[in-house]
């Protein structure tokens, strides 16, 4: 089994640039969590672009999706911004035979107090056992493009009422 990951930016990649007293888009920290977790499997990571979610646009959206629908593995994680995480995850719900997880962070990966290490181990068990579809895995739970919201004021991610 291989897992492919794409990063496209968002606050789970933000670093603090003290020169310029303020965050951007670094790399993609997916590399530096998989070696500090030990995992026990085959993966590749792929940044296709560093944004903001709320800067994503469907031009933007479309590159993700060619990518995705290119690719040769059918377990596919996404890190991507959580304002617009929704969004992508609904246009790629087209694709067929693959199992696609859409997953995030509040906070930036290098802070100890945020949630993207646990986000990312979510995503990846969801991945391998999930059926073939989109999936957002945040918050604790795994939810469907067409199910979910962003509570801003809570932080988290939850079942549409």
């Amino acid at each position: 089994m291989k897992i492919k990951f794409f990063s496209v930016g968002g606050t789970i990649d933000k670093v603090y640039f003290d020169a310029l007293s303020r965050y951007e888009i670094g790399d993609p920290n997916i590399k530096d969590i998989l070696q500090n977790a030990r995992v026990n499997f085959d993966y590749e990571i792929e940044s296709l672009i560093k944004k903001d979610s709320l800067d994503m646009t469907e031009q933007d959206r479309m590159i993700v999706f060619k990518a995705v629908q290119d690719e040769l593995n059918d377990k596919i994680i996404i890190t991507h911004g959580t304002d617009t995480m929704i969004e992508t995850a609904a246009a790629l719900s087209p694709i067929n035979g693959k199992t696609i997880v859409l997953t995030g962070a509040m906070e930036p990966a290098k802070f100890k107090s945020s949630d993207a290490v646990f986000n990312l181990g979510s995503a990846v068990a969801a991945v391998q056992i999930l059926p073939f579809g989109v999936y957002l895995a945040i918050s604790g739970k795994i939810f469907t493009p067409d199910n979910v919201r962003k509570n801003r004021d809570r932080k988290q991610f939850e079942e549409k009422m």
